[in-house]
């Protein structure tokens, strides 16, 4: 096994709706380690399953439409399952649509690590991500997507068109974010995002959790709506 690499950063943003406290220390879960996810059959289980008895990366996306998320999420899919299995790191992204979708959007990403919804959003309202965007420079562009908005936007709405049940799979204004937590309730880190561009870089994520980094580089980008 791996030897894990100590966690010694934390990072927020300088607008304080982005995280709690200011600093991933201040992050309390306590309100929501027993709010229920629900798989791609429908079955439920506790948040606090995710992290209580190892370390977890936990990816929140804005909604399975979004380009920046399927763009995003394709990248995490390209994370080798052993590199986490030698590190003790369970990866896990958490949607806000129904459970109906994640099967759907498992296969449209290539992703195939842990995949939940939230789909009343109990989890992103109580840890203070934020339902709306706001582009200020402060705020990072994720290197993780290739399409420009104008090209994206329409992606999404082609996909919303083409689906079987027309819906934005999601609160279209809800933003996502990401922790570093476990085992047990403590953060290590915390990045909430100010805009649907403002990804904290998967890389980053990896070191800090102590799992091997991955040349995205290597990887064909993925061009499918």
């Amino acid at each position: 096994m791996a030897s894990v690499l100590p966690i010694t950063q934390q990072i927020s943003s300088s607008a304080p709706q982005s995280s709690p406290a200011g600093a991933a220390a201040g992050l309390c879960l306590s309100d929501v380690e027993e709010r229920l996810i629900y798989d791609q059959h429908g079955s439920s289980t506790t948040f606090r399953s995710l992290f209580q008895s190892s370390r977890a990366i936990i990816v929140f996306v804005r909604n399975f439409l979004c380009y920046a998320c399927k763009e995003y999420v394709e990248d995490l899919s390209k994370i080798p399952q052993e590199a986490l299995m030698d590190a003790e790191v369970r990866l896990v992204v958490i949607g806000q649509s129904s459970f109906s979708h994640i099967e759907a959007f498992c296969s449209l990403t290539g992703y195939q690590h842990e995949m939940y919804v939230d789909p009343e959003r109990h989890i992103f309202k109580k840890l203070g991500m934020r339902r709306g965007e706001e582009f200020i420079e402060t705020a990072s562009k994720s290197p993780h997507v290739k399409s420009s908005m104008l090209t994206g936007s329409l992606k999404s709405m082609w996909r919303a068109m083409t689906s079987p049940a027309f819906d934005f799979q999601g609160d279209p204004l809800q933003q996502g974010g990401a922790i570093i937590v476990g085992p047990g309730s403590d953060v290590h880190f915390a990045h909430f995002d100010m805009n649907r561009l403002d990804h904290a870089p998967i890389n980053q994520l990896l070191q800090l959790a102590g799992v091997q980094m991955i040349d995205f580089n290597r990887h064909p980008k993925i061009i499918d709506i």
